[in-house]
């Protein structure tokens, strides 16, 4: 599998751009260390010449004390490079985080609907991580190690022109064998990825229904199902290894060829008397300084067939693009008015998986709408439309008079508030939660607000304040204390329009009791759509709605339909709502 270099030159260009002076620094030191390795050895040929030749113990000590000082040099600057390229790394990887997640949360419900948590973390973090070494050493340390290779050439060639002639070729049959291999294992290494993905993906969705699979008996069959994505994982990633050792064994042969090579010459040189011991041992030194480029361009083309599958998937990741398109129009201030016209939208792409059929009602400004019916009915799914989280097959929604599709999605859903029955909260503080981390909110409006929903109590039991830390999931919460939270929430957005999505569905009758003060205080001055299972949650509602297989079964005036002996939510209030409906 062949990526091309434009790939890795766009991800390169784009995030080393905004960190140019670091990566500026890092080539200055990894030259230098190039630089310093060269002159290692012209340091090591003079002591042993001109100890062959007997010079005075103080000149040799002075040249041991320079090779000493030259190793200690060459030690502290491989180390600042390695602070450098480990900040410039993770920095790149950090910001491609930080896009991949932003990228992903901006993709429509479809998408994550396929992917499950544990599959999107290993992309976002796994192939990434993978690419670290590329975007912090890649460039530079093959540009560094190519200029050591000319370098130890020049040198060798102007010590012999023969020892260099052959040491050049030798280089160049190196690199293009090196060459040849670059993409050697980019298909494997992708495999085991995407086998890594789809463990941790296992992993994650077992780990969520921990309750459920107790309860039920399930641990073995999770086991299995554990042992079987773990022999898939293995056997991609032995086989990604066995990739990766066909490039060990071609960079051990290739270096046994450079040690005979050398070997001979310099035998060749020191019995023609053109060579001195220390020249001899020069060459060697320069062999085994070859040797280091060519093991660091080959840790470098296992380290590019890495980010070569990160590249891979992360793009296929950017290329996934929202089918919800942006809007540009900003909705009024104050209840919006609801409609629907001829709306139709089906999770499938075939007409028997249709969950609304040419549904149209219109709410006006103010008015409630309780939004009856059995499960599957469509209920939650109309109001997913209202969101954007799904687009109709067919036909308009509009709010204000203005098609949603032509609104700015951040704006449209600050401007509709929603409460569901299952309430999620983040391990942070009250504070954060009821703002959804926004901090252009006041601490004085969050506390008016909770004295206003009926939380005050709540709050001044509190040990920290509005700095308290709530633990995930509502954990330690009621559930009615939970609700007048997610309340809070909506109070704070000061929405047009807001939905009770079987808010109180969880609730008991008494806990609900508390909660009505709220409801109430929440749909003044607002529209609102109550989707319901209990008769009581209606009461409230100005309008009644009632889906039945995707389609309004009826719909009016509640005081008009309940007035009616012949209307089925007349027969509803007679036999009982939750009966009627289950």
């Amino acid at each position: 599998m062949k990526i091309p270099l434009k790939d890795y030159a766009r991800l390169l260009g784009h995030y080393l751009r905004p960190q140019l002076r670091r990566v500026g620094l890092l080539a200055i030191l990894l030259f230098g260390v190039t630089g310093l390795q060269l002159l290692n050895p012209q340091v090591l040929r003079w002591f042993i010449d001109d100890a062959m030749a007997g010079k005075p113990v103080s000149g040799l000590a002075l040249t041991a004390v320079a090779f000493i000082g030259l190793a200690l040099v060459t030690q502290v600057v491989s180390v600042w490079s390695v602070y450098v390229s480990e900040n410039v790394g993770w920095t790149a990887t950090n910001l491609m985080r930080a896009d991949l997640t932003e990228h992903c949360l901006g993709l429509d419900m479809p998408f994550h609907n396929a992917t499950n948590p544990g599959a999107m973390i290993e992309r976002i973090d796994g192939d990434v991580t993978a690419m670290a070494n590329f975007f912090s050493q890649f460039v530079i340390k093959v540009l560094g190690n190519l200029l050591l290779l000319v370098g130890i050439v020049v040198l060798l060639g102007i010590e012999d022109w023969r020892v260099g002639l052959v040491m050049m070729l030798y280089s160049l049959f190196a690199m293009f064998v090196m060459g040849k291999a670059r993409n050697l294992g980019v298909s494997a290494t992708k495999e085991e990825r995407q086998a890594s993905a789809e463990m941790y993906g296992f992993l994650e969705e077992r780990l969520a229904g921990l309750e459920d699979i107790r309860s039920n008996g399930a641990t073995a069959h999770v086991m299995h199902g554990l042992s079987i994505n773990l022999r898939g994982y293995y056997y991609k990633a032995h086989r990604a290894w066995m990739k990766f050792t066909k490039i060990w064994v071609i960079t051990t042969t290739l270096f046994t060829l450079g040690y005979l090579l050398v070997f001979m010459m310099g035998g060749f040189l020191f019995v023609e008397g053109t060579a001195s011991l220390g020249t001899v041992y020069l060459f060697f030194q320069y062999m085994e300084l070859l040797r280091n480029p060519i093991e660091q361009l080959n840790k470098q083309i296992q380290d590019l067939q890495k980010a070569g599958a990160g590249v891979s998937r992360v793009n296929e990741l950017f290329a996934t693009q929202s089918q919800i398109k942006e809007g540009s129009a900003m909705l009024p201030q104050g209840p919006l008015p609801v409609s629907f016209k001829e709306v139709t939208f089906s999770y499938g792409a075939d007409e028997a998986s249709r969950v609304l059929d040419r549904i149209s009602f219109e709410l006006k400004p103010g008015e409630v709408m309780g939004l009856l019916g059995r499960t599957g009915s469509g209920k939650t799914t109309l109001t997913r439309l209202l969101f954007r989280l799904y687009e109709p097959s067919e036909g308009r929604i509009r709010l204000a008079g203005q098609d949603i599709r032509d609104t700015r999605l951040a704006h449209l859903r600050t401007r509709i508030g929603m409460v569901t029955q299952e309430v999620q909260l983040f391990h942070a503080s009250v504070r954060d939660n009821l703002t959804f981390f926004n901090p252009a909110i006041p601490d004085e409006r969050i506390i008016e607000v909770m004295e206003d929903v009926g939380l005050g109590n709540w709050f001044r039991g509190l040990p920290e304040g509005l700095d308290s830390q709530l633990k995930a999931g509502a954990a330690g919460l009621s559930a009615g204390e939970a609700q007048l939270l997610a309340f809070t929430r909506v109070f704070l957005e000061d929405p047009g329009l807001v939905i009770l999505d079987e808010a109180s569905s969880r609730l008991d009758p008494a806990t609900e009791q508390l909660t009505q003060r709220a409801v109430e205080k929440l749909l003044q001055n607002r529209t609102g759509i109550i989707i319901a299972h209990r008769l009581a949650t209606v009461q409230r509602a100005d309008r009644i709605m009632i889906l039945d297989g995707g389609r309004i079964s009826e719909e009016g005036y509640r005081e008009e339909l309940a007035a009616d002996p012949g209307s089925r939510f007349y027969g509803l209030l007679k036999t009982g709502l939750e009966e009627a409906l289950a």
